[in-house]
């Protein structure tokens, strides 16, 4: 796989705007690492488009999930 250092940028400098647009989204990732993740858990999403229309889903988490969460989470720290 071949990365971009540009396009790595970018994504950097849109995830920060990112966080600085939606500030208790990443608590949010946080408490749900910290306290909620564990096998038999459900996460449930649900998105609803501005003319009303609702889409959702839910995943109720394996241990294999878990492990790749946690995986990715352990790649992202500094």
């Amino acid at each position: 796989m071949n990365f971009n250092p540009t396009m790595l940028m970018q994504i950097q400098q849109r995830i920060q705007s990112f966080q600085q647009d939606h500030p208790k989204f990443v608590p949010f990732l946080m408490a749900i690492r910290d306290n909620a993740l564990e096998e038999g858990s459900v996460i449930a999403m649900k998105v609803t488009t501005p003319d009303g229309r609702t889409i959702e889903s839910n995943i109720k988490l394996t241990a294999n999930d878990i492990e790749t969460f946690r995986m990715m989470a352990s790649g992202n720290q500094n």
